[in-house]
């Protein structure tokens, strides 16, 4: 059996959870998707990875290397005669109704706005691919790291900067992640914003979290509010931390490593006083 795996989102599979789990050849759409496919299902049930799967914004980049890839186009997939499809995003909101039309099964993995939901998420595809016990290990690792952050009772504010000039309010996976590491998180509004440069001239973040993903992704004509001098300033000024872009930009185990460095910084500071 084959397996296409591409994505996060919270949507009914095609087939039962057993047939899942005998696919033995398994395709993914998107780098978000790799992720799962690489980290639960050993190399001989892999039959191809997104175009993404080794570039630098993907966690395991360097386990992808050596696989087949695959874009996420209807006839090149077909050609590769998949017993599953695995997918977050990849090949568009039509192309599962495409394949379900051609009775090859597709593995939608669920979108995640905390780190408890990546958990839901983590243990649901890996009961669907058949290696619950894989998924319950990766969790049960989840909570130990967390388990072992340090206490933290007088919480700072930070403010979550990505290239393209937007952070994450109340209600998405940064918000959650910041929770974690123990800071309050410095944008207060729900959902996805872009950076509130104005409020930034007036009241300061007390550390900045910048998750950029290197020169060879963010040209130097690039421009966003990201860039904006004002911004610039409160990163000459403010205490801040550089987390790997890899660790945020999908919903995955990862997260736990932006967690540990937040903590760890925000650790870094309360010793310097």
């Amino acid at each position: 059996m084959s397996v296409i795996l591409a994505g996060v989102t919270c949507l009914p599979v095609l087939l039962p959870a057993a047939q899942f789990g005998e696919a033995s050849s398994v395709v993914s759409l998107d780098y978000c998707a790799d992720q799962y496919v690489l980290k639960l299902l050993p190399r001989d049930r892999i039959l191809a990875l997104s175009p993404d799967s080794t570039r630098e914004f993907s966690y395991l980049s360097e386990k992808a290397h050596g696989y087949p890839q695959v874009k996420p186009i209807a006839e090149d997939i077909i050609t590769l005669q998949p017993d599953l499809v695995v997918r977050t995003y990849g090949g568009g909101p039509n192309i599962t109704h495409f394949f379900d039309r051609l009775g090859v099964p597709v593995l939608q993995i669920g979108y995640a706005d905390s780190v408890e939901s990546i958990q839901e998420v983590i243990q649901t595809v890996a009961d669907e691919l058949g290696v619950a016990q894989r998924g319950q290990n990766i969790v049960h690792e989840m909570n130990a790291r967390m388990a072992a952050l340090p206490d933290i009772e007088d919480r700072q504010n930070v403010l979550y900067v990505t290239p393209g000039g937007v952070t994450g309010g109340a209600g998405t996976l940064v918000d959650s992640m910041i929770g974690k590491a123990g800071f309050d998180n410095y944008q207060t509004h729900t959902g996805w914003r872009s950076l509130p440069l104005e409020a930034l001239v007036y009241r300061q973040p007390e550390m900045v979290a910048t998750a950029f993903y290197g020169d060879k992704i963010n040209h130097s004509n690039f421009w966003s509010a990201a860039r904006h001098p004002v911004l610039r300033g409160q990163l000459g000024g403010t205490q801040s931390v550089a987390l790997s872009g890899a660790t945020t930009t999908c919903g995955g185990w990862f997260i736990v490593d932006a967690i540990e460095k937040l903590a760890a910084a925000r650790e870094a500071t309360e010793f310097s006083r």
